[in-house]
């Protein structure tokens, strides 16, 4: 019956095929929802959005709106939406806030409308709601979001207000040294504290866009610090540099970096209030990372390339801050500094408050008079102690009818944006023209006060010391001298060196004969700053008619009496003032946390100030002397 075994073979393969059939159909639906729940976390992750975002802002700005058949109404407002758009790519990472504040929120409406983004799905991107899997990172951005939204850029300084997080610590080197630091224990307990607030969907958003945003154009890590009101931010400033991976010896190098939890990309500093924090919660993850921001946040008005030959970049942002970036071989590694200046509160007042210390009223009104008697003043101090601070403050209190003139490095004084209706125009420094020849070209351009950002050269303080004599009223001008000897040495080598002198004796009167003042200030390892003393410097001149009745010129009439007497009235007047040209008294002194007036002004610089001042300002001078020194 071989019918009967071909049927049996043909149902079985039937059956077969059935089953096959079925295990397909059955399995069919599962797979693509399995795939597809798969593919839509992938979807919501910072690396997907940040792709999707940089797609869809290239593809909008670059396509041809003339094959977009657009009518002339349309094609106008979407030209002018891609220009904007255009601006704000370029503007935003020169330290332009508005235009920063435009891409963001444009990120915000392409993810908000297009992207599919929910209440649920948003969780997948930053587990927000899930405190034991939120990063450092997310959870500083958070705090930084809710304290930046109640208090605006004055959120960071609230924030380390609140929780005392400027106070010194024993943390690195195994607890043995005091360093200022917010460690990654610290943030998750002030998370824990403010988690009870929770966010809104909007809240969320905003900080992904933040997040994507400093990626795509920001400054990465350190991009929504920097807005905030604080003296500075720096990177790449600590840890172990790329560059010391390559040694002869690798293998132990190698054992070592294993053991090492501090790389050179993992380097976030604050500059707040004096003092240098350390973020080291904060990292820019990778050096490529560090580079970028190093190559983006020095490029605000075209200032030229970064390279090997030249290694440095000084240069401002669109909002004032100066920014330093330096490269290898010049420095060890990518590193960048930014400077931030607080122009609303730049003035006298709340740079030298009341509020702490005593008797400030007291330096204050020296500066003023110091400013209206047209004295030429030297602000000295270590870097960070406020000199730069202290003189825009001060330009206040120069008459109005006198013209300024700006000679910088980079420009930081900023005097037109302070003052911007008075007659003020500043100069600085290029790769073709040097600070000597923007000082000389000043002599042409009616200045009547000369303003210095800096004496750092040779050249510039030898022309600032012949400038303050005859080539404008005054100058002011800082300088990096701890005491007034060595601004005055210092001043004199200066005029020594460039071969303006050749005798030290000679250079050094000319040097104390310019410079009348030293406005010294202090910067303590608690970040505390304050004015240490008010000096002046005072020329040491011999009265003749003494030498005269002394016989100092009675040797005889000979040339070669008058030879002796010459030689022996030089040696006189060496012994009297015991080799010295010049002595300093100081004026005003910082004791104990008052300010307290010490020496009397002698009565040539008071005389030489009532001079150039006002008959209204005279007799408030002159009341300022009686109160504190009884002097008429």
């Amino acid at each position: 019956m071989p019918w009967t075994i071909n049927f049996l073979v043909i149902i079985l393969i039937i059956i077969a095929l059935i089953l096959y059939l079925f295990t397909k159909l059955y399995r069919k639906p599962m797979e693509p929802r399995s795939n597809k729940a798969d593919q839509d976390v992938e979807r919501f992750t910072l690396d997907r959005i940040l792709e999707y975002v940089k797609i869809t802002i290239s593809s909008f700005v670059n396509n041809n709106l003339l094959d977009m058949g657009l009518s002339g109404e349309e094609y106008a407002r979407r030209q002018a939406i891609v220009t904007e758009l255009r601006n704000a790519m370029k503007n935003a990472t020169s330290g332009d806030i508005q235009e920063k504040i435009y891409l963001k929120q444009y990120i915000y409406d392409l993810l908000d409308r297009n992207y599919g983004l929910n209440e649920i799905n948003i969780n997948y991107i930053i587990p927000f709601d899930d405190l034991g899997s939120l990063s450092d990172q997310d959870r500083f951005d958070i705090l930084l979001h809710k304290y930046k939204k109640k208090y605006g850029f004055q959120g960071l300084t609230k924030l380390i207000e609140k929780y005392k997080l400027d106070e010194p610590k024993r943390v690195i080197e195994d607890g043995t040294v005091d360093s200022y630091i917010i460690t990654s224990k610290e943030i998750e307990t002030i998370y824990t504290q403010e988690a009870k607030n929770k966010l809104d969907y909007s809240d969320k958003l905003n900080i992904i866009v933040q997040r994507i945003y400093q990626q795509y154009k920001g400054f990465g890590v350190i991009d929504e610090i920097r807005d905030m009101s604080i003296d500075g931010v720096s990177g790449g400033v600590s840890g172990i540099p790329t560059s010391m991976q390559i040694v002869e010896d690798e293998i132990d190098l190698m054992y070592g970096m294993k053991n090492l939890k501090h790389p050179g990309y993992q380097s976030v500093w604050i500059f707040f209030r004096g003092k240098s924090i350390h973020l080291s919660f904060l990292s820019f993850e990778s050096d490529i990372e560090l580079k970028r921001v190093c190559q983006n946040i020095y490029k605000y008005d075209n200032p030229g390339q970064l390279t090997e030959t030249n290694g440095y970049k000084v240069n401002e942002m669109k909002d004032g801050s100066r920014v330093v970036v330096v490269r290898p071989p010049f420095a060890e590694s990518w590193a960048f500094f930014v400077r931030k200046f607080d122009l609303p509160n730049m003035n006298l007042d709340k740079l030298v408050s009341s509020q702490d210390m005593t008797s400030a009223e007291l330096p204050r009104e020296m500066i003023k008079h110091l400013m209206k008697g047209a004295q030429v003043t030297a602000f000295t101090g270590p870097q960070g102690s406020g000199k730069t601070s202290l003189i825009m403050a001060s330009v206040k209190y120069i008459y109005a009818t006198l013209t300024l003139r700006i000679q910088e490095m980079t420009f930081e004084l900023h005097l037109r944006r302070l003052y911007p209706e008075r007659n003020s125009l500043a100069f600085r420094e290029t790769d073709t023209i040097a600070g000597q020849a923007g000082l000389d070209l000043q002599k042409k351009t009616d200045g009547s006060v000369n303003i210095l950002g800096e004496v750092a050269t040779d050249p510039v303080a030898a022309w600032m010391i012949q400038m303050s004599q005859v080539a404008s009223l005054f100058t002011i001008f800082t300088h990096h001298a701890t005491s007034v000897r060595e601004l005055v040495w210092s001043l004199r080598n200066s005029l020594l060196k460039t071969g303006v002198f050749q005798n030290e004796r000679i250079a050094e009167e000319q040097v104390v004969n310019a410079v009348k003042w030293d406005i010294h200030i202090r910067k303590e390892n608690d970040g505390r700053r304050y004015i240490e003393r008010i000096t002046e410097i005072i020329p040491i001149k011999y009265d003749f008619d003494i030498f005269e009745q002394e016989g100092a010129f009675t040797k005889g009439d000979s040339l070669e009496h008058k030879m002796d007497s010459l030689v022996e009235l030089q040696r006189e007047m060496f012994r009297r003032s015991n080799g010295r040209v010049w002595k300093s008294q100081n004026i005003i002194e910082y004791r104990n946390g008052e300010y307290i007036a010490t020496g009397s002004i002698s009565p040539e610089k008071i005389e030489n100030m009532m001079f150039n001042m006002t008959r209204e300002d005279r007799n408030s001078f002159e009341l300022f002397l009686n109160r504190y020194w009884g002097q008429a």
